[in-house]
Parts: C-alpha cells; structure tokens; sequence
C-alpha cells in the first residue's frame, strides 16, 4: 500500500474534551495539525467570539490555520476572514461577504450538494458522514463510494468527516479526499 500524503483538520468540541479544552487543543495544534475548525455550535455569538481570540492566539502560536464556524458576524469583528458554514448559510452569503472571507469552507452531504458549493465560490467542502459516528446515531454512513463521487465531482479540496480514526484515515485518502477531518480522535485522545 502507497502512502499518500494529505491534511488533517481538528473540529473542536468542549464537551468532549472537558474541563481542560484550551489545554487538550493546545496539545493537538502542538502535535501539528493543519487547521482547527471552532465548531462550538452551543454558544451564543458572544462566547463564541470571547473563546475565538483563544483558540485563534493558540492557533497563531503554532502556525496553524484557524477557521471559525457559523459566526461570521464575529469573524469580521475578530478581523479574522476564515469561516466554515453550513450550507443554507453558505447559500445566504451576500456578495460582499464573499469578498471578505479569504477562505469558505462548507459542510456537504450530497454530491449535489460539493457541486452547488464549488459553483457558488466555496474554497473547500467537508463531505460526511463516511464512516459510523456517535455524533450522528442511528444515521447510515455515506461510505467510501459516496465519498469517491464528492472528490470526482469538484475541482476544490475535498476533506473527509465522520467516524474518521486512525485505522481508516487513509481509506478517504485513497479514495481521493484531499484530507480528512476528525472530532473525537483530537478531542479526547490524550496522545493526540
């Protein structure tokens, strides 16, 4: 088997890093990672941002690229025009803020979907779910083929989500996602 190389991508969770998130996220960023997502969906904009100036402090300690999720309202004030959107917020994006953003990134569930995002300017897409997650209990996993479609269908990055580990990273990346992305795995394993 080939070694490929591709990126890894932290999404945050407080709840399943506990107590010690800014520490267990200083850890992962140290033990090089290419990006950290902040996903911290259960915040009001204000403690988002508050833990924004953070995680982007940490992030830029360790040269790695941080993209806010959801806030962009806060991201323009933080001067920090790096956002990863849903898709129904992507789509409501005014052109303006389009320009603003250096890089969009957008979460993709179909092929349509990776398509409809490349056409309309996203910088990358994150496609999901591959594998079985906790995060989504009781909803089939896409697969591998699915996953081959997405990367196939655009020309963007491609970044794999969803049941991602150790022992089957490379699997997305030989079915030609750009790199992958991983929650648990970052968030609670202590060697990370």
């Amino acid at each position: 088997m080939t070694m490929c190389t591709y990126k890894r991508i932290c999404i945050t969770s407080r709840k399943l890093a506990g107590r010690d998130f800014l520490e267990r996220l200083k850890k992962v960023v140290q033990n090089g990672v290419d990006a950290v997502i902040l996903r911290e969906k259960d915040l009001s904009e204000r403690e988002y941002e508050h833990l924004a100036r953070d995680v982007i402090a940490i992030c830029e300690e360790y040269h790695t690229l941080c993209i806010l999720h959801s806030f962009k309202e806060a991201a323009k004030r933080l001067n920090h025009p790096y956002i990863h959107l849903p898709m129904p917020q992507f789509l409501e994006l005014k052109e303006e803020e389009r320009q603003y953003f250096k890089v969009i990134g957008v979460s993709t569930h179909t092929v349509e979907e990776a398509k409809l995002a490349e056409r309309k300017g996203a910088n990358y897409i994150t496609a999901s779910h591959i594998f079985p997650t906790e995060c989504k209990p009781g909803l089939a996993p896409r697969g591998l083929q699915y996953l081959r479609e997405v990367c196939d269908s655009v020309a963007i990055e491609v970044y794999a989500l969803g049941g991602i580990h150790p022992d089957n990273l490379q699997l997305c990346v030989e079915a030609g996602a750009d790199g992958i992305c991983m929650m648990s795995e970052y968030m609670r394993n202590k060697e990370a």
